[in-house]
């Protein structure tokens, strides 16, 4: 008997040793981090990384956090030009049937684009978001064809929409941590623009209806705006199913975090988990940013109407550290392809800037053609010479 205690024992403490190197604690300044959600993950937006994650991958039910991907695709049909903001959506009569969290739009009802967008950002209107959803694509569920389409693209592997919403009680509606900061991250670095809604906290529409005209208050659901300085956004959410969610999003000494919680027991603990996270990104992390500002040489051409290309580096490189690295040994070299031959079009890649930081590579930036040259005919070496030698 005793033997088998002794056993137990030690299977207990390798439990609690194993729970300590790879559960869902991390510990910072010497205090843990533990989260009373069931699902959570910290990203750095600008890189990716994942800072902290908490059963990232269980598919949940998403709530009104299904909106990130609405607002996602609404911006991408204004990049398109496909719809501007001072277009006017008159409101279905399905549209006004949404219920849960809502604008109160009548049937018939005008709104702008824009102010569409504030209604779903702000106060995470149902009725708005179909209401453009139907703008967009015709129909919801044509939209909702576009949202699953994008979240394949985005490879939110384990993502399934039914509605633009979130309001489906259907477990065929789901997705996950992971697969939230994701869109998230797509959302805010490719729409910063984005933060002109989400950072409101109170403001007035005007409805016009048959009845006249009356104002109406949008107050945002995202209280950590008042509770936390650095916060920018992003949509909160909770349904029976759901409980709790949010993505969170906050931006400090030019560092984007993004923390999601999903499944949180009460709202006040989704806020002041999110803020945890938060904090504890902003604690451990630093980045490394650089421009790229100074011009590089042009490179030489053969079989072109030039004998040069201008050349670019693609786009800033940032680097996230978690190591307190001095950043002042960060080195970069430049590699390219030899042997350039025309054509070659704007945007080719034609090398890369190498970082490197105690001789380990940490990344690179692509160098690109930053315009077309054209392959050059007989007629061309003529002009040249004529150019070269008569003029």
């Amino acid at each position: 008997m005793i033997g088998w205690k002794r056993f137990i024992c030690k299977l207990l403490a390798c439990a609690m040793i194993v729970t300590l190197l790879y559960g869902n604690t991390v510990y910072a300044d010497g205090e843990a981090l533990t989260l009373s959600s069931p699902s959570a993950i910290l990203m750095e937006a600008s890189t990716g990384t994942v800072l902290f994650e908490k059963n990232p991958d269980e598919v949940r039910s998403p709530a009104s956090i299904t909106k990130i991907m609405t607002l996602l695709l609404t911006f991408e049909a204004l990049e398109k030009g496909r719809i501007k903001l001072e277009d006017e959506v008159s409101t279905s009569a399905y549209a006004k049937s949404m219920g849960g969290s809502q604008v109160f739009l009548e049937e018939g009802e005008i709104q702008t684009v824009d102010t569409l967008i504030k209604c779903i950002a702000v106060a995470s209107g149902n009725d708005a978001s179909v209401a453009i959803a139907e703008y967009i694509a015709g129909s919801e569920a044509e939209f909702v064809n576009q949202m699953n389409e994008k979240a394949a693209a985005l490879g939110m592997t384990n993502t399934h929409f039914l509605d633009c919403c979130g309001l489906s009680p259907d477990s065929g509606h789901h997705t996950t941590a992971r697969d939230v900061a994701i869109m998230s991250r797509e959302l805010i670095t490719r729409y910063p623009q984005i933060y002109n809604y989400t950072t409101i906290w109170m403001e007035d529409i005007t409805h016009v209806t048959r009845q006249g005209s009356k104002n109406f208050t949008l107050s945002s659901t995202n209280k950590l705006l008042k509770q936390y300085q650095w916060t920018t956004g992003l949509k909160t959410g909770s349904t029976s199913a759901a409980k709790y969610c949010f993505s969170a999003t906050a931006s400090k000494e030019g560092i984007d975090l993004i923390a999601v919680v999903m499944g949180a027991p009460d709202f006040k603990i989704r806020f002041a988990e999110a803020r945890s996270m938060l904090e504890y990104g902003f604690a451990m992390t630093r980045i490394y940013t650089d421009e790229n500002r100074e011009r590089l040489m042009p490179l030489k051409i053969a079989g072109g109407k030039t004998d040069e290309i201008m050349i670019t580096p693609k786009e800033v490189f940032r680097y996230l550290d978690v190591t307190g690295a001095d950043f002042s040994k960060i080195e970069k070299s430049y590699k390219y392809q030899e042997a350039l031959e025309a054509p070659i079009k704007e945007g080719t890649e034609v090398g890369k800037i190498v970082y490197t930081l105690d001789q380990k590579e940490i990344g690179s930036v692509a160098i690109i053609a930053a315009e077309t040259v054209e392959k050059a005919y007989f007629i061309d070496y003529l002009k040249r010479i004529f150019l070269k030698y008569l003029i």
